[in-house]
């Protein structure tokens, strides 16, 4: 049986990585329950700069990354996401980085995206906070 595949949001990966953040503790209870479960993590590549930028401890942030490279699949938009974000975006006067981060996990064949944005786009994928994939039989 194939993996369940998990796309993370950026402040998914911030809440993981950032004691200080409020949602800290289940971001890493989430975590751990997707590798017990062997499920797939992914992450677009664009949020290893951004992540960089944002947190303050860049040693540890660093040392994340070289973790989370060998444990999660970190894949790129590609041209023809990027495009059909830029087109959304457009016609829907969307958020172009949700747009680009969903379509990014459906072109990797992502069950569900998660994230604590309640004003994400919905691309059509379950999209989920922290607090509804711990309750969800995905989990």
């Amino acid at each position: 049986m194939e993996s369940t595949k998990v796309f993370f949001d950026i402040n998914i990966v911030l809440d993981i990585i950032d004691p200080m953040r409020s949602h800290h503790s289940k971001a890493k209870e989430l975590w751990k329950i997707l590798v017990t479960n062997k499920s797939q993590i992914l992450i677009s590549e664009d949020m290893l700069s951004t992540i960089f930028y944002i947190n303050s401890d860049n040693k540890y942030t660093l040392e994340f990354f070289q973790i989370i490279q060998k444990r999660w699949q970190i894949v790129p938009f590609g041209k023809n996401v990027i495009n059909n974000a830029i087109d959304l975006s457009i016609k829907n006067n969307l958020d172009l980085e949700d747009v680009l981060q969903c379509l990014c996990a459906q072109e990797n064949g992502c069950a569900v995206f998660i994230t604590n944005d309640n004003n994400f786009y919905d691309c059509g994928m379950s999209i989920q906070n922290v607090d509804d994939f711990l309750l969800s039989p995905l989990r």
